[in-house]
């Protein structure tokens, strides 16, 4: 089922000499995450918000798990969709659980299951609760706070996730730190995800679908790794940078090439990559153990889940593109070490 779906929707500002959105149609399939990446005024941000009607369109129509938007008080639908933006908005005089607990105190929740659901979240997002529940927002790094706003956005459990450049206004290796949380909190939460951003390298780490969009419209809508295999224009190709293929290795997802684990490989657990690491961190792990091929590890589930080789990193340098697994990675148990004498 598509959790929210895009009918010939326009936005033209008043004033306006073309619209901002410009007849897109698209939709997000449940528990997915969208990316919808592209430059400044092309657009993304607008689409996002008419998801939870801070804009109205002009014309077409949302739905939000098969209800038109419009058919719902802005407000009611607004409590039924959790929104994280880069500025975070918390409330400077609350504290951290207050924070977190707005909208269920809205909602009029009883207050030992706020209190529960506070302290649910802040492990989720990595924030002891007995360190951080009674700390202010200036008491918080940047990456905290955002850590908290992530939080505030989940706490009455919404299916819908609206993340407007949640992490662009943090530093590079904090915004890295949460990309990984994203991707572990995605698995966990199974929250369908519209994010919004303007960088490359984030979109094609988190995206499940990427949406690329220039003056309103959108050029193309499909996996990151059909994205960057086979660009719709020269446009994307020059956004994606698919020429550039050292930074293509930087952006492109282990996950996407993983191969049935073999016995021998298995044995060297100990050198085993992330599954969502990038093909540079595979081909830096390979050249350093001058191995043929690594363990794929799951880091939700500790479990090796296949391997990738040497051959397919040669294959990406080579501009070609090794066919991506039909069906989702099985995560499996450790299989035992080569018997001596065997070589890995």
């Amino acid at each position: 089922m598509d959790a929210i779906v895009f009918e010939h929707v326009t936005k033209t500002y008043p004033g306006a000499t073309a619209p901002a959105v410009d007849d897109v149609s698209l939709s997000a399939p449940e528990g997915t995450t969208v990316v919808i990446l592209g430059t400044s005024g092309s657009g993304k941000t607008t689409l996002l918000k008419m998801v939870n009607r801070l804009h109205e369109p002009t014309s077409g129509r949302i739905f939000v798990e098969g209800i038109d938007i419009s058919s719902l008080p802005a407000v009611e639908l607004r409590r039924r969709i959790g929104y994280v933006i880069q500025q975070i908005g918390l409330f400077p005089h609350w504290t951290v659980a207050q924070n977190i607990a707005t909208v269920p105190g809205i909602l009029g929740w009883p207050k030992p299951k706020i209190e529960q659901r506070v302290d649910e979240l802040l492990d989720l997002v990595g924030l002891p609760p007995d360190e951080y529940r009674r700390r202010r927002p200036h008491e918080l790094s940047g990456g905290q706070q955002q850590r908290v706003g992530i939080a505030r956005a989940l706490a009455a459990d919404p299916d819908i996730l609206l993340m407007d450049e949640p992490f662009g206004a943090v530093d590079a290796i904090t915004r890295s730190h949460l990309q990984e949380e994203f991707l572990a909190l995605r698995v966990r939460t199974r929250k369908t995800v519209l994010f919004v951003t303007h960088d490359v390298e984030e979109a094609l780490r988190l995206a499940d679908r990427l949406v690329v969009m220039n003056g309103g419209k959108v050029l193309q809508h499909d996996t990151g790794l059909e994205v960057i295999a086979r660009p719709a224009s020269a446009f994307v190709a020059e956004l994606i940078g698919s020429e550039d293929l050292m930074r293509l290795l930087r952006v492109m997802s282990v996950r996407w090439f993983v191969q049935p684990l073999q016995p021998l490989v298995a044995a060297n657990g100990d050198h085993a990559v992330g599954l969502n690491a990038s093909l540079r961190d595979a081909l830096n792990g390979l050249m350093r153990t001058g191995l043929g091929d690594l363990p794929v590890r799951d880091p939700e589930s500790g479990l090796l889940v296949g391997q990738i080789g040497m051959e397919t990193i040669r294959a990406q340098l080579r501009h070609e593109t090794p066919k991506a697994p039909d069906l989702e990675v099985t995560a499996f148990h450790e299989l035992p070490a080569a018997a001596p004498g065997q070589s890995a």
